[in-house]
């Protein structure tokens, strides 16, 4: 992961602008909320609970290396999952993670 992912995702953190863990994603995936989500690809549970009803919802997937390293930008302990609440940050991370300025979904 790039320092500057690990900084966007630790500045959402701090903004007030995510939710970390399944249970807080499950809870806002049910209310249609969100701008990104967020999985980190050694949790096959969460990839295979999640990805697709995000999929269903219009809410684009973004695989990350290892939840260790998701909880280690957020400044939380390991986290499978992820989403994004703010779609300025959601933007940035794609675009960041993507490493070409296409467009955001």
């Amino acid at each position: 992961m790039s320092s500057k992912l690990f900084a966007l995702l630790g500045m959402a953190r701090r903004a007030g602008q995510i939710a970390a863990g399944e249970s807080q994603v499950e809870a806002l995936l049910k209310k249609r909320k969100g701008y990104l989500l967020i999985l980190a690809e050694d949790s096959p549970g969460a990839i295979n609970k999640f990805e697709r009803w995000a999929k269903d919802i219009n809410i684009p997937v973004l695989l990350v290396e290892n939840k260790h390293e998701l909880g280690l930008a957020l400044g939380l302990s390991p986290r499978s999952a992820v989403l994004i609440m703010d779609r300025g940050f959601a933007r940035a991370i794609w675009q960041e993670k993507n490493q070409v300025k296409k467009n955001y979904p």
